[in-house]
């Protein structure tokens, strides 16, 4: 654990911070906030939070003492001087003299007592922050101190580490009665010692607090009090109890797109979103705990804090050994690999434990429900950590994002339990207080207020993606809350366009002429999402000349680039789909809702309906596509595939570059802009307007064997 502040940097940022009306404790306090979520090993993805006590001037120019606070839906790597608002502090402190106080109640006197009423609410733990005296509030959940604190002997431990530097509070459930007991310790204490020498306060199987005067003060504790732990956990001793697993466990792009299947259909059977996003983290960290034969038992102790479970929930799913890969040491998605029938058993045996988990988690909820008297809402029961082994550890989430930072909680899960193990013996809360935290009224409050965008869930790739239509197919894909993996000959265009589609877009260079490197690509898709959902086949270019004097190599090239391409990309993605919903066309087609199906969305062209001179070679090619993407649509709709083409025309692009359309609207005796407007129309189309046909038809989801024309209007290319 490094201390990384530095007085310059601290310096600037009140220079930066001032030159916009921000007084200068608020600045630091911004400043040192910062460099506690920068570290994961102190707070992860919104986790800890952080206040100030200073004062601010009312309208009639008054000083009002105020608790600036981290404010709800703020991350502390990120947050700004409005991240922390300013709370009224006199109102907050008079409410200690309560004997009880709601969290509703708690919620709405917070915000009562904003000075801006527009801010965001403050912390739950704001009143925990108001009681103590000091000036600046450091609150983490160091993967280190929770080694110590989730110990069945956690006070011993940490009053050994610590001596009377810090105040030890038993656990207690975030809110007002936490606010009290830790107000109660502090009073406690600094009767029968030097209040100067109580540096911070450990609530044990939930985090560490810091205090001080100044902002560098409460940082600079919180990192000593961290190290020390990290210096008692050197002192322990690790052991790997290793799990028999085969000697090459078959490839993550294999396994998940099966795990994803399964999912969607216990999630259906549950009444919930079928599409999840996955994320393998394989590290060496991850790997300890997956393939560790005390998994199973580790699996029921719980999370390291409390608030982890609304990520997590309260146990991983441990799943059964993956079978291995084929003698060669390929993976499943060679050709011809004999592992079909073993992945077939292996999907039976996820599907058994899944379903055993689901039951126990629904036994769980039913059982706690009665315990707080009924009332509470039913969150869906599918896992989301599993732990798989010889491979890792899987996040399970919303989409690729919230899957990631499920991830980030689960390899965090993970440091703290090999850590505690190593000194004694990892015990975190018991079941009470982790379905307390799990289905806290004020988590429950928001339960359906977040709509999703209407893609959010489906993993869609995109070939050509650094090209005008692919780019603008791939953002608004993205747009519409989709995840996307951007494939194209240009590595550096096609990772130019996927850092304009979030944070977990994935760029691939891929010749999509090679079969082999299109299997290798949609592979690398299925590992870094978990599995797929829609193919947009866009990749294509025209050969000009008349067939008579054509040369029969550009014929080849061409029916390579703009047909055999299409249909390797078709084979890949139909290989997953099926792999998702664990069959072929039969197979599927005797699922209930719980199948995933998927999409694959085509380029086509006028050409192919409405043929010009000298581009036969292109046409011909585009008409042989057009007649593949019908042919799939009668044969893969059993299965639950859509297949749909869209037929653009004049679209600024590779295909029509600014040479070649001055070319052509000089033949026509028309300025520029005339020509890109022949349509009936009278308007350009744009690749724009290409991306949201490909977004429409996506949405369409009883529409297959379509081809949707975008080209203003042109009465020769219309279907027939």
């Amino acid at each position: 654990m490094q201390n990384r502040w530095s007085a310059i940097a601290a310096r600037e940022a009140v220079d930066h911070w001032g030159a916009r009306g921000v007084p200068e404790a608020l600045a630091l306090r911004t400043y040192s906030a910062r460099l506690l979520g920068a570290d994961p090993d102190l707070v992860l993805h919104g986790g800890g939070n952080t206040s100030v006590k200073t004062s601010q001037r009312g309208l009639l120019g008054e000083e009002i003492p105020v608790l600036c606070v981290k404010g709800s839906g703020w991350d502390l790597a990120t947050i700004e001087p409005a991240g922390h608002p300013a709370v009224r502090l006199h109102p907050l402190r008079e409410l200690r003299a309560l004997e009880a106080l709601s969290d509703e109640a708690m919620v709405a006197a917070q915000r009562r007592n904003l000075l801006d009423p527009a801010a965001p609410n403050p912390s739950v733990e704001a009143l925990l922050h108001a009681f103590l005296p000091h000036t600046f509030v450091d609150h983490t959940h160091s993967t280190a101190l929770l080694a110590l604190a989730d110990q069945a002997a956690a006070a011993a431990v940490c009053r050994e580490v610590y001596g009377e530097r810090v105040l030890l509070v038993p656990y207690v459930m975030p809110g007002f009665a936490l606010a009290k007991a830790c107000a109660a310790a502090w009073e406690e204490a600094s009767a029968r010692q030097d209040p100067e020498t109580i540096e911070g306060m450990v609530l044990l199987q939930h985090g560490l607090f810091s205090f001080g005067a100044t902002a560098e003060e409460s940082y600079t504790r919180m990192i000593e009090l961290v190290a020390l732990a990290e210096e008692r956990l050197r002192r322990g001793e690790r052991s790997l109890h290793a799990v028999a697993l085969p000697t090459t466990p078959a490839a993550p792009a294999a396994l998940l797109p099966v795990l994803r299947g399964a999912l969607a259909r216990a999630a259906s059977a549950a009444g919930c979103p079928r599409r999840w996003g996955l994320c393998l983290r394989a590290t060496p960290l991850a790997r300890a705990v997956s393939d560790d034969a005390r998994l199973p038992e580790w699996a029921q102790r719980g999370v390291a804090t409390p608030d982890h479970v609304i990520r997590t929930k309260a146990q991983p799913l441990v799943l059964p050994a993956p079978p291995a890969a084929t003698a060669e040491g390929a993976p499943l998605e060679a050709e011809g690999a004999p592992l079909e029938a073993e992945l077939d058993a292996w999907r039976a045996a996820v599907e058994t434990a899944l379903a055993a988990y689901i039951a126990a988690y629904q036994a769980y909820v039913s059982r706690q429900n009665g315990r707080v008297g009924g009332g509470k809402t039913a969150l869906d029961p599918l896992p989301r950590v599993l732990a798989l082994p010889g491979v890792g550890l899987i996040g399970v989430g919303k989409g690729a994002a919230d899957a990631a930072v499920t991830a980030d909680i689960a390899e965090a899960w993970a440091r703290t339990l090999l850590a505690a193990e190593s000194i004694g013996r990892f015990q975190p809360v018991g079941e009470d207080d982790t379905f307390d935290m799990e289905y806290w009224s004020l988590e429950q409050a928001k339960l359906g207020k977040g709509a999703e965008k209407p893609l959010a869930r489906l993993v869609v790739l995109v070939t050509g993606g650094a090209g005008a239509i692919g780019a603008a197919t791939a953002m608004a894909f993205a747009a519409e809350g989709a995840d996307v993996a951007v494939l194209d000959r240009d590595g550096d265009g096609a990772r130019a366009v996927a850092a304009r589609c979030g944070k977990r877009a994935l760029a691939l260079a891929c010749d999509v002429t090679d079969p082999a490197a299109v299997r290798a690509a949609v592979a690398a898709v299925c590992a870094h999402f978990g599995g797929l959902d829609a193919v947009v086949s866009n990749a294509g270019a025209a050969w000009t000349g008349a067939m008579a004097t054509l040369k029969e190599a550009d014929l080849r090239a061409c029916f390579e680039l703009n047909f055999f391409s299409h249909q390797a990309v078709a084979q890949a993605a139909l290989a997953v789909f099926r792999r998702q919903d664990g069959g072929g066309a039969e197979a599927s087609a005797a699922l209930s809702g719980g199948r995933l199906g998927g999409q694959l969305l085509v380029n086509v062209s006028k050409q192919a309906l409405n043929p010009g001179p000298n581009f036969g070679a292109y046409g011909i090619s585009k008409a042989a596509l057009l007649a593949l993407t019908r042919q799939y649509a009668i044969e893969e709709g059993p299965a639950g595939v859509r297949v749909n083409a869209v037929n653009a025309d004049r679209i600024r692009s590779g295909l029509l570059d600014e040479a070649m359309i001055r070319e052509r609207a000089a033949a026509r005796g028309v300025t520029e802009e005339v020509y890109m407007a022949g349509n009936l129309l009278g308007e350009e189309v744009r690749a724009g307007d290409v991306a949201q046909a490909f977004v429409a038809l996506a949405k369409l989801e009883r529409t297959t064997g379509a081809v949707l024309t975008v080209d203003g209007g042109n009465a020769a290319a219309m279907v027939r």
